[in-house]
């Protein structure tokens, strides 16, 4: 039997999926309400991919799924990926290794830390083996010399890149939006673009796509997301539309950079989830809530706009940052 196969049904069907003792629930959108928002004069909604499961759950699901299905059809028994030592993507990868039989290894960037955090403590109880390698090291990961020494060491391993970021990925996250036509504006956190170039093949052109960069100086994804756009096209790869829709970074609240944050991003959080019962994670979703909330404020937005937020999970990681 083919695991996978339950796991593409439609957003929008009327069921959850089991595999094991675990579901996949079908993310539902979610109503904020708050004075700012009525001053605006706009609508706010945010999709909770953070409760699809409890381990593999938002974009990288999405990020995963393809990934997972190309090294099924290929006869890997072995995923290979890249990540920090709080990566989202180590979590989710240990775990949908687990749960479709998959061994693992992942590869971090660093030196090894005792007693280990709680990502890599998760990810070695999924059975995931963890691998080391130096800072200068790892910035090779993407090339052809050091993942053919990876396969050297390993034997034949399906290897998925940091972050899921390849046109798997951006296949998975055009399934992102399955009912996103009520919807003039539609924004997420970006990392490294992946997430949002899937989101934009899958808005009409009368809609419009915002990222909030989590990376200082994130202007460079432009080029990127870009370039990830005509890759996809040219590979001729499924999408709902044969085209991008209009988008824009916006780049003014990474906080200092990848993981940084303050008082006041961490005080916003706290309020953010008492008011609404929606727990934000520190390193991307909570930026882009502040800014898009910030933005409200200002004007930014349309009177009568309907906003969706992606909430794009990664709970976990804020166990790093006490």
């Amino acid at each position: 039997m083919n695991v996978y196969q339950d796991l593409m049904f439609p957003m929008n069907a009327d069921k959850s999926v089991f595999e094991g003792n675990e579901k996949f629930y079908i993310p539902p959108t979610q109503q904020i309400h708050s004075e700012i928002i009525e001053t605006a004069g706009v609508e706010m909604f945010v999709l909770r991919l953070d409760l699809m499961h409890p381990w593999v759950n938002g974009n990288k699901w999405y990020k995963l799924k393809y990934n997972l299905l190309e090294a099924q059809e290929k006869n890997f028994s072995t995923l290979l990926t890249f990540g920090g030592a709080y990566s989202n993507h180590i979590f989710a990868t240990a775990a949908a290794g687990k749960l479709f039989g998959f061994q693992t290894i992942g590869v971090i960037r660093g030196e090894e830390t005792l007693p280990l955090n709680p990502t890599l403590s998760f990810a070695i109880e999924q059975g995931m083996q963890l691998v080391y390698l130096n800072r200068a090291s790892y910035r090779q990961r993407n090339s052809t010399e050091l993942q053919a020494e990876l396969r050297e060491r390993y034997g034949e391993v399906f290897i998925i890149p940091e972050g899921g970021s390849n046109l798997n990925g951006v296949r998975g996250c055009t399934e992102i939006l399955q009912q996103a036509e009520n919807f003039d504006v539609v924004c997420v956190a970006c990392g490294t673009g992946t997430t949002f170039a899937g989101i934009l093949l899958s808005l009409t052109q009368q809609q419009k796509g915002i990222a909030f960069p989590i990376l200082k100086n994130g202007s460079f994804l432009q080029p990127e997301i870009a370039t990830l756009l005509q890759n996809y096209f040219a590979a001729n790869l499924p999408a709902p539309n044969k085209f991008a829709c209009s988008w824009e970074l916006i780049c003014d609240y990474h906080f200092g950079g990848y993981a940084k944050v303050n008082d006041e991003l961490l005080n916003f959080t706290q309020q953010f989830q008492q008011n609404h019962s929606v727990p934000l994670d520190y390193v991307y979703t909570a930026k882009m809530f502040y800014g898009v909330m910030d933005l409200l404020q200002q004007g930014f937005f349309s009177k009568g706009d309907r906003i969706l937020l992606i909430h794009t999970g990664g709970l976990q990681g804020n166990l790093g940052i006490q």
